[in-house]
């Protein structure tokens, strides 16, 4: 049985399949390697993301069972959609899409989360990312009111397949309202599900649910083979109007359980 991670050298550019990762600590496959676009991209289309602390090696995960969110399953609770309601008659608030990367990325960096000391986003992390922006496979959500970064969220995108990294909030529901209109975007793209990669109170409340590592190497591995070119993006739709609708489909749904 494998008790320790693999070690990666930095070329070639490969991980051990991922059956191969450990039970404990969960899902760690490998260390190692570099956080270059190559290395990222290839980690990302096999459902393998980086995380570690400063000081320690590059550590990369897969975890089992997974945590995603299938957009038709989004969750809009009552209060949320009394939230996005108010927001058709506050004209200083907007949504955006790749409009302030390293403002996100900074933001999800500096925000102080429950039961964690410090950030995993380190200032290597962060450029890889950017770099991985600029070349069109990351992409941020942007939430603004009266022209301040009030919440948002990043992530990599390749074909159809959208994986999560960080969000952050610094107003009420900022991060949920960036969830939303993002998957309101990604469903008119002809996206299906989003990785959020390990469960929490948070995403669960909002429809994320847990599926098995099998599974979800199934299902990127059918969405990312749909064309969808790298490139800056923008909202191309009504996101609110959809998302208004979809909240009350969803609660046709529950009603009718």
């Amino acid at each position: 049985m494998q008790e320790m991670p693999f070690w990666l050298d930095p070329t070639p550019v490969t991980f051990p399949p991922t059956e191969l990762a450990l039970k404990e600590p969960i899902g760690l496959l490998a260390m190692g390697g570099a956080l270059t676009q190559e290395w990222l991209l290839l980690a990302y289309s096999k459902g393998i993301f980086p995380w570690f602390n400063p000081g320690e090696p590059i550590l990369w995960w897969t975890p089992d069972p997974r945590s995603v969110l299938f957009i038709e399953d989004l969750k809009i609770r009552r209060s949320l959609r009394k939230t996005l309601k108010k927001l058709d008659n506050t004209p200083n608030f907007e949504v955006t899409l790749d409009q302030a990367f390293a403002d996100v990325i900074q933001q999800c960096a500096i925000m102080e989360r429950k039961d964690q000391d410090g950030t995993w986003i380190t200032q290597e992390m962060a450029q890889a990312y950017l770099q991985l922006h600029q070349s069109g496979h990351a992409h941020s959500v942007e939430v603004w009111l009266d022209g301040e970064l009030v919440g948002g969220l990043y992530g990599v995108a390749i074909g159809k397949m959208f994986y999560g990294e960080s969000m952050f909030s610094k107003v009420s529901d900022a991060s949920k309202i960036a969830l939303v209109a993002l998957s309101m975007q990604l469903k008119a793209w002809g996206f299906k599900l989003l990785d959020t990669q390990v469960e929490t109170a948070h995403l669960k409340s909002m429809g994320a649910t847990l599926i098995s590592r099998k599974v979800f190497e199934s299902l990127i591995a059918q969405q990312t083979q749909h064309a969808f070119p790298p490139r800056k993006w923008q909202m191309e739709m009504d996101w609110l109007e959809a998302a208004i609708e979809h909240s009350y489909y969803q609660n046709a749904l529950d009603n009718a359980e």
